[in-house]
Protein backbone atom coordinates (compact mmCIF):
# COMPACT_ATOMS: atom_id res chain seq x y z
CA UNK A 1 0.00 0.00 0.00
CA UNK A 2 1.02 3.57 -0.94
CA UNK A 3 -0.16 6.67 0.78
CA UNK A 4 0.81 10.18 -0.43
CA UNK A 5 1.59 12.64 3.18
CA UNK A 6 1.08 15.88 2.77
CA UNK A 7 4.41 17.26 4.91
CA UNK A 8 4.90 20.91 5.91
CA UNK A 9 7.95 19.73 8.42
CA UNK A 10 5.54 20.39 11.67
CA UNK A 11 4.36 18.75 14.32
CA UNK A 12 0.90 17.65 12.70
CA UNK A 13 2.15 16.39 9.49
CA UNK A 14 5.08 14.68 11.08
CA UNK A 15 2.48 12.71 13.33
CA UNK A 16 0.51 12.00 9.91
CA UNK A 17 3.29 10.49 8.67
CA UNK A 18 3.77 8.33 11.93
CA UNK A 19 0.53 7.39 11.83
CA UNK A 20 0.52 6.56 8.30
CA UNK A 21 3.54 3.98 8.89
CA UNK A 22 2.20 2.60 11.77
CA UNK A 23 -0.11 1.24 9.23
CA UNK A 24 1.59 -0.15 6.81
CA UNK A 25 2.10 2.59 4.49
CA UNK A 26 5.08 3.03 1.71
CA UNK A 27 5.85 6.97 2.50
CA UNK A 28 5.49 9.31 -0.43
CA UNK A 29 5.56 12.54 1.40
CA UNK A 30 5.08 15.95 -0.76
CA UNK A 31 5.79 19.18 0.75
CA UNK A 32 6.31 22.91 -1.07
CA UNK A 33 8.48 25.73 -1.52
CA UNK A 34 5.43 28.23 -1.84
CA UNK A 35 7.80 31.17 -1.09
CA UNK A 36 6.78 31.26 2.52
CA UNK A 37 8.33 32.94 5.46
CA UNK A 38 8.75 29.94 7.29
CA UNK A 39 10.65 28.20 4.93
CA UNK A 40 13.06 26.46 7.13
CA UNK A 41 10.27 24.21 7.91
CA UNK A 42 11.38 22.57 4.64
CA UNK A 43 14.71 21.51 5.81
CA UNK A 44 13.08 19.61 8.47
CA UNK A 45 11.01 17.92 5.91
CA UNK A 46 13.30 16.95 4.58
CA UNK A 47 15.12 15.12 8.18
CA UNK A 48 11.92 13.64 8.73
CA UNK A 49 11.32 12.09 5.41
CA UNK A 50 14.34 10.51 5.63
CA UNK A 51 13.79 9.58 9.36
CA UNK A 52 10.75 7.28 8.18
CA UNK A 53 12.22 5.84 5.24
CA UNK A 54 9.97 7.54 2.82
CA UNK A 55 10.32 5.92 -0.52
CA UNK A 56 10.36 9.74 -2.53
CA UNK A 57 10.17 13.25 -1.15
CA UNK A 58 8.71 15.65 -3.49
CA UNK A 59 8.99 18.86 -3.16
CA UNK A 60 7.28 21.58 -5.39
CA UNK A 61 7.61 24.67 -5.82
CA UNK A 62 4.24 27.00 -5.85
CA UNK A 63 4.88 30.75 -5.35
CA UNK A 64 1.99 31.70 -3.36
CA UNK A 65 3.49 34.85 -2.14
CA UNK A 66 2.47 36.13 -5.99
CA UNK A 67 -1.01 35.70 -4.62
CA UNK A 68 0.07 37.45 -1.23
CA UNK A 69 -2.75 38.56 1.15
CA UNK A 70 -0.75 36.45 3.89
CA UNK A 71 1.49 37.29 6.98
CA UNK A 72 2.95 33.59 5.61
CA UNK A 73 3.56 35.24 2.00
CA UNK A 74 3.78 38.94 2.77
CA UNK A 75 6.89 40.02 4.60
CA UNK A 76 4.54 43.16 5.01
CA UNK A 77 2.21 41.73 6.95
CA UNK A 78 3.27 41.53 10.73
CA UNK A 79 2.82 38.07 12.02
CA UNK A 80 0.80 38.68 15.05
CA UNK A 81 1.27 37.13 18.48
CA UNK A 82 -0.63 34.53 19.48
CA UNK A 83 -4.18 34.12 20.10
CA UNK A 84 -4.68 30.65 20.61
CA UNK A 85 -8.52 31.01 21.77
CA UNK A 86 -10.40 32.71 19.16
CA UNK A 87 -13.78 32.67 17.88
CA UNK A 88 -14.27 29.60 14.94
CA UNK A 89 -15.13 32.00 12.60
CA UNK A 90 -12.13 34.62 13.21
CA UNK A 91 -9.21 33.76 10.47
CA UNK A 92 -6.13 35.61 11.17
CA UNK A 93 -3.82 36.90 8.66
CA UNK A 94 -1.58 33.89 8.31
CA UNK A 95 -4.58 32.07 6.48
CA UNK A 96 -2.89 31.19 3.09
CA UNK A 97 -5.46 31.57 0.23
CA UNK A 98 -6.48 28.40 -0.74
CA UNK A 99 -3.13 26.78 0.22
CA UNK A 100 -4.85 22.94 0.82
CA UNK A 101 -6.93 22.81 -2.01
CA UNK A 102 -3.95 23.84 -4.15
CA UNK A 103 -1.86 21.54 -1.93
CA UNK A 104 -4.27 18.26 -2.42
CA UNK A 105 -4.54 18.79 -5.89
CA UNK A 106 -0.96 18.41 -6.64
CA UNK A 107 -1.28 15.39 -3.75
CA UNK A 108 -3.89 14.00 -5.94
CA UNK A 109 -1.95 14.07 -9.15
CA UNK A 110 1.06 12.46 -6.65
CA UNK A 111 -1.14 10.06 -5.36
CA UNK A 112 -1.74 8.46 -9.10
CA UNK A 113 1.14 8.54 -10.33
CA UNK A 114 2.60 6.30 -7.60
CA UNK A 115 -0.59 4.26 -7.15
CA UNK A 116 -1.26 5.61 -3.52
CA UNK A 117 -4.55 4.62 -2.06
CA UNK A 118 -4.55 7.35 0.36
CA UNK A 119 -3.72 10.79 1.02
CA UNK A 120 -2.75 11.98 4.65
CA UNK A 121 -3.33 15.79 5.77
CA UNK A 122 -2.77 17.08 9.49
CA UNK A 123 -5.88 19.32 9.61
CA UNK A 124 -7.77 19.39 12.91
CA UNK A 125 -11.03 21.40 13.79
CA UNK A 126 -9.94 21.41 17.67
CA UNK A 127 -6.73 23.05 18.39
CA UNK A 128 -6.73 25.00 15.28
CA UNK A 129 -5.94 28.54 13.26
CA UNK A 130 -9.18 29.57 12.65
CA UNK A 131 -8.51 28.36 8.68
CA UNK A 132 -11.77 27.44 6.44
CA UNK A 133 -9.74 24.81 4.77
CA UNK A 134 -8.92 22.64 8.11
CA UNK A 135 -12.58 22.13 8.99
CA UNK A 136 -14.42 18.60 7.72
CA UNK A 137 -16.85 20.51 5.40
CA UNK A 138 -13.44 20.77 3.68
CA UNK A 139 -12.36 18.07 3.86
CA UNK A 140 -15.62 15.82 2.41
CA UNK A 141 -16.36 18.50 -0.51
CA UNK A 142 -12.14 18.01 -1.77
CA UNK A 143 -12.94 14.07 -1.54
CA UNK A 144 -16.40 14.39 -3.45
CA UNK A 145 -14.79 16.05 -6.36
CA UNK A 146 -11.63 13.83 -6.15
CA UNK A 147 -13.47 10.73 -6.53
CA UNK A 148 -14.52 12.46 -10.41
CA UNK A 149 -10.78 14.59 -10.55
CA UNK A 150 -8.65 11.81 -12.10
CA UNK A 151 -8.44 8.70 -14.19
CA UNK A 152 -8.22 6.82 -11.10
CA UNK A 153 -11.22 7.24 -9.83
CA UNK A 154 -13.31 8.43 -12.32
CA UNK A 155 -12.40 5.98 -15.34
CA UNK A 156 -10.91 3.34 -13.33
CA UNK A 157 -13.17 3.32 -10.33
CA UNK A 158 -10.86 2.79 -7.54
CA UNK A 159 -10.75 5.15 -4.61
CA UNK A 160 -8.17 7.72 -3.44
CA UNK A 161 -9.16 8.35 0.31
CA UNK A 162 -8.34 11.98 1.85
CA UNK A 163 -6.83 10.41 5.39
CA UNK A 164 -7.55 13.34 8.08
CA UNK A 165 -6.42 11.34 11.50
CA UNK A 166 -5.66 14.13 13.48
CA UNK A 167 -9.12 16.07 12.32
CA UNK A 168 -10.74 15.42 15.98
CA UNK A 169 -8.15 15.55 18.10
CA UNK A 170 -6.19 18.30 20.22
CA UNK A 171 -3.01 19.29 20.48
CA UNK A 172 -2.64 17.56 23.37
CA UNK A 173 -3.93 14.48 22.14
CA UNK A 174 -2.31 14.58 18.75
CA UNK A 175 1.39 14.94 20.36
CA UNK A 176 0.09 11.68 23.26
CA UNK A 177 -0.24 10.05 19.96
CA UNK A 178 2.80 10.94 18.05
CA UNK A 179 5.22 10.40 21.14
CA UNK A 180 3.56 6.84 21.28
CA UNK A 181 4.11 6.38 17.73
CA UNK A 182 7.77 7.69 17.95
CA UNK A 183 7.71 10.79 15.79
CA UNK A 184 11.00 12.66 15.62
CA UNK A 185 9.22 15.85 17.09
CA UNK A 186 12.58 17.91 17.48
CA UNK A 187 13.13 17.70 13.80
CA UNK A 188 9.68 19.30 13.30
CA UNK A 189 9.64 23.19 12.76
CA UNK A 190 6.39 25.05 13.63
CA UNK A 191 7.29 28.40 13.75
CA UNK A 192 5.18 31.49 11.59
CA UNK A 193 8.34 33.42 11.55
CA UNK A 194 10.74 31.36 10.04
CA UNK A 195 13.88 31.71 12.50
CA UNK A 196 16.35 29.20 13.91
CA UNK A 197 14.79 29.05 17.27
CA UNK A 198 10.78 29.13 17.19
CA UNK A 199 9.37 32.41 18.53
CA UNK A 200 7.20 30.91 21.57
CA UNK A 201 4.74 33.67 20.94
CA UNK A 202 3.00 32.98 17.44
CA UNK A 203 -0.36 31.41 16.64
CA UNK A 204 1.63 28.22 15.72
CA UNK A 205 4.12 28.31 18.83
CA UNK A 206 1.97 29.01 21.41
CA UNK A 207 -0.50 26.15 19.93
CA UNK A 208 2.40 24.17 20.27
CA UNK A 209 3.41 24.76 23.69
CA UNK A 210 0.64 24.55 24.91
CA UNK A 211 -0.58 20.92 23.88
CA UNK A 212 3.00 20.28 25.09
CA UNK A 213 2.12 21.30 28.38
CA UNK A 214 -1.49 19.53 29.11
CA UNK A 215 0.70 16.26 27.73
CA UNK A 216 3.30 16.85 30.27
CA UNK A 217 6.14 16.65 28.11
CA UNK A 218 8.40 18.86 27.26
CA UNK A 219 8.81 20.18 23.44
CA UNK A 220 12.81 19.35 22.05
CA UNK A 221 12.74 22.23 19.66
CA UNK A 222 14.55 24.99 20.37
CA UNK A 223 13.15 28.43 21.54
CA UNK A 224 14.29 32.43 21.77
CA UNK A 225 13.26 32.37 25.20
CA UNK A 226 12.88 29.09 27.82
CA UNK A 227 9.32 29.08 26.21
CA UNK A 228 9.28 24.94 26.29
CA UNK A 229 10.35 24.53 30.29
CA UNK A 230 6.72 24.10 30.77
CA UNK A 231 4.30 21.80 32.63
CA UNK A 232 0.38 20.86 33.11
CA UNK A 233 0.69 23.79 35.90
CA UNK A 234 2.88 26.34 33.98
CA UNK A 235 1.31 28.10 31.38
CA UNK A 236 2.97 31.38 31.51
CA UNK A 237 3.72 31.36 28.15
CA UNK A 238 0.36 31.87 26.93
CA UNK A 239 1.01 35.35 27.82
CA UNK A 240 4.80 35.21 26.62
CA UNK A 241 6.41 35.44 29.77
Amino acid sequence: MNAVILLSGGLDSTTCMAVAKQQGYDLYPISFDYHQRNKIELEGAKEIAKFFGAKRHLIIDTNMNAIGGSALTDENIEVPKGNVDRKDNDVPVTYVPSRNLIFLSYALGYAEVVKADAIFIGVNAVDFSGYPDCRPEFIQKFQDMADYACKTTAVDGKKIKIVTPLQSLSKKEIIQLGTKLGAPYHLTRSCYNGREKACGVCDSCKLRLRGFAEAGIKDPIAYEKNYNDVTKNHIAYENGE
